[in-house]
């Protein structure tokens, strides 16, 4: 799927710019409030991690590596140290006694739990600072946003024929480079469904 153009290409650089600034911002602000409820701290590759198992149920390390970029020495180091805080458990797979398969335990989707709520709760407070106009506008991009992001995630690599499909980040042809802390429905549809 290429990337449809609607205006001028400047013009889809300042929206990525700006989307961009806002998301650094955001990094900063959610990381500069511990979480009180919790003497527990997750770096941003744990809470990556986290994300993706509670997404994909089950997955093995391998699969965890391709879909975070990253080595299986490293995704495996990740796990240990989720698996020493109760925030994931490793499993004998039942396909294949040599894999292991990996899941959140309640107390890591707790831990995800609270997180959302003090970072909604957070944002909240500066939304509050804006129009209702402003935000009506601000939930019709979001939106958008979101339902483009996941059609992204949803395409299979064309260079990678035969493999498991890894869910891609925006403008990008391998998975999350560590920015993107959230799930592409930031964890809402579970919580609308759940």
């Amino acid at each position: 799927m290429g990337v449809e153009q609607s205006g001028p290409d400047h013009r889809l650089r300042d929206v990525a710019e700006a989307m961009r600034g806002v998301i650094e911002l955001l990094e900063v602000y959610w990381t500069g409030a511990p979480d009180a409820s919790s003497s527990v701290t997750v770096s941003a590759p744990q809470l990556r991690v986290l994300y993706v198992l509670e997404r994909r149920e089950g997955i093995n390390l391998r699969q965890l590596g391709a879909e975070l970029g990253a080595a299986s020495s490293s995704v495996s180091r990740l796990c240990d140290r989720l698996e020493a805080i109760g925030f994931v458990r490793r499993s004998s797979s039942t396909a294949s006694r040599r894999e292991v398969e990996l899941r959140l335990t309640a107390q890591g989707r707790a831990h995800l739990d609270r997180l959302r709520a003090r970072r909604e709760e957070r944002l909240a407070a500066v939304l509050a600072q804006v129009t209702p106009a402003s935000r009506a506008r601000l939930v019709e991009a979001v939106e958008a946003i979101r339902a483009a992001l996941s059609a992204v995630r949803a395409e299979p690599e064309p260079s990678a024929p035969g493999h498991e499909e890894r869910p891609a980040a925006p403008g990008r042809k391998h998975p999350p480079d560590g920015r993107g802390e959230h799930p592409p429905d930031g964890g809402a549809q579970r919580r609308r469904t759940g």
